[in-house]
């Protein structure tokens, strides 16, 4: 049997690149929201290594989502704060108090020093590399390096709006 459509019925199909468009926004294995966050619709996805280091590479803050155990594998948590610095958030506590880690999360993402330990706050080579990232990572270093000209220099220099950070230093 063979399926006929009337005449009076039109096809219209999308041009290429639309549906490739969509292609790639609608599958996507490892479930990225509009807002990039990665919601494993399983607990087994959630602690599948290659499953979470695809999602860390695509997106750090994906490190969230992952099991407790591979929030404490420094291969993963290296990965995800290599990609966004923000993701020590979501690391186990004993590898945000590990210089390494929190140095790496730092250097791309200078306000990543809001989530290392307080004894990281107050390194100077730490705060440094913060602030040369991002000048507005001043606002979370120990109150003595606020006051460390060399740090403070860095700051201003690389931050944009400088008047932000001499609120920041006057605090």
């Amino acid at each position: 049997m063979q399926l006929t459509l009337p005449k009076s019925t039109q096809l219209t199909v999308p041009k290429p690149i639309k549906i490739i468009s969509r292609l790639r926004f609608s599958f996507n294995p490892l479930k990225l929201t509009s807002s990039s966050k990665i919601k494993p619709s399983s607990y087994k996805l959630k602690a599948d290594p290659a499953f979470v280091l695809a999602a860390v590479q695509k997106n750090g803050r994906a490190l969230k989502y992952a099991d407790p155990e591979l929030k404490a594998d420094p291969a993963f948590v290296l990965a995800a704060v290599q990609k966004n610095g923000r993701a020590l958030k979501y690391a186990d506590p004993e590898l945000q108090d590990d210089p390494v880690f929190v140095l790496a999360a730092v250097q791309q993402n200078g306000r990543a020093l809001q989530y290392a330990d307080p004894k990281h706050k107050a390194d100077p080579k730490i705060v440094l590399a913060a602030v040369k990232q991002n000048g507005r990572a001043l606002q979370y270093a120990d109150p003595e390096l606020k006051a460390d000209p060399k740090i403070v220099l860095a700051a201003v220099q690389q931050t944009k709006q400088f008047h932000h950070s001499l609120q920041v230093i006057l605090q």
